[in-house]
């Protein structure tokens, strides 16, 4: 795939929390979605998930713990890890996973 301006793609999306996927590599999915403050249910995935803010705040629930995740900033969640979205995120979000 060509140049992505991947910040626009994320601007694209009709709905906050609706991924898109922009390419695979290396065996991963490249996708990315807008975030707002309403956050997101609990949800736990066979596969580690790798979490990049481009822009705003990710408030990950994770062990019953609030981790702010800044823009710049990467966040891995391990394998069979259940975590969620907290209210109050914003931005925009680079998710890393399986591209099965």
């Amino acid at each position: 795939m060509p140049l992505t301006h991947v910040k626009s793609r994320a601007a694209a999306l009709p709905d906050a929390w609706q991924s898109t996927v922009l390419g695979k590599a290396a065996g991963a999915s490249l996708k990315v979605l807008r975030m707002d403050a309403t956050g997101y249910p609990e949800q736990m995935h066979d596969f580690d998930q790798g979490l990049f803010v481009l822009d705003g705040q990710l408030n990950l629930e994770l062990d019953g713990k609030v981790i702010s995740v800044r823009a710049g900033e990467l966040f891995i969640v391990p394998a069979s890890k259940t975590h969620a979205v907290a209210r109050g995120s914003f931005g925009t979000l680079m998710m890393i996973d399986n591209a099965n």
